[in-house]
């Protein structure tokens, strides 16, 4: 279960999808500072994506998405000019509730939890969609003469998490999918852009789907 209220990390071009590993390099001071009291505290971290349009109001409170993931630090390296190299696990989905007034540099909200499970009615169509995702990729590494690299086995809805991730897809499309309620849902939504863009994974997946 997620605490009522975890620290965000907007970030303009990554979502983060539970199960699956994601790096970041931490250079701003307000998130260094986040990350600090995290590896102090409970290492929960909430990523979120910044609303289009962004740009003019980054230094303050530019409007985000509602729909986040909290990851877990899992490993973290201080540099020695106080930058950090992370990794996030997600953990879980969860929903904006609402931002307190700021008693630190960087922003903190109360947030609802979204847990996962996959319904029993829900896992054979799962699986038969699981190979059809494997089929498409592997026809679409054919055409442009690569090799599909596909992880370790794995359950169906960490492959649908980690394809999401780590699929050649546009920010707002990420976020359309972390959106969908459960993996059948974004796995059908999954196969709907493979269809549409013939998409191919950007590289071998060691370490990326826990």
């Amino acid at each position: 279960m997620l605490p009522l209220l975890i620290p965000i990390f907007p970030l303009p071009n990554v979502v983060l999808f539970p199960h699956v590993s994601l790096p970041l390099h931490i250079f701003e001071p307000r998130y260094r500072e986040m990350v600090g009291d995290a590896l102090n505290g409970d290492r929960t971290i909430g990523v979120i994506l910044l609303q289009p349009g962004y740009e003019a109001e980054y230094d303050r409170r530019p409007r985000v998405f509602s729909i986040g993931c909290a990851g877990a630090i899992t490993h973290s390296e201080q540099l020695d000019d106080g930058r950090y190299n992370i990794v996030l696990r997600g953990l879980e989905r969860f929903h904006l509730v609402s931002e307190p007034n700021p008693a630190k540099s960087y922003r903190v909200a109360q947030v609802s939890g979204l847990p996962e499970t996959v319904p029993d009615d829900h896992r054979a169509e799962l699986r038969r969609h699981r190979h059809r995702l494997e089929a498409l990729l592997a026809a679409a590494a054919e055409r442009t003469g690569t090799r599909p690299r596909f992880p370790p086995p794995v359950p169906d809805e960490y492959l649908v998490n980690g394809l999401a991730q780590h699929l050649e897809l546009d920010p707002l499309e990420r976020q359309a999918l972390l959106e969908r309620e459960g993996a059948l849902e974004r796995c059908r939504g999954l196969l709907e852009l493979i269809e549409m863009k013939s998409l191919t994974p950007r590289g071998p997946w060691t370490g990326a789907v826990h």
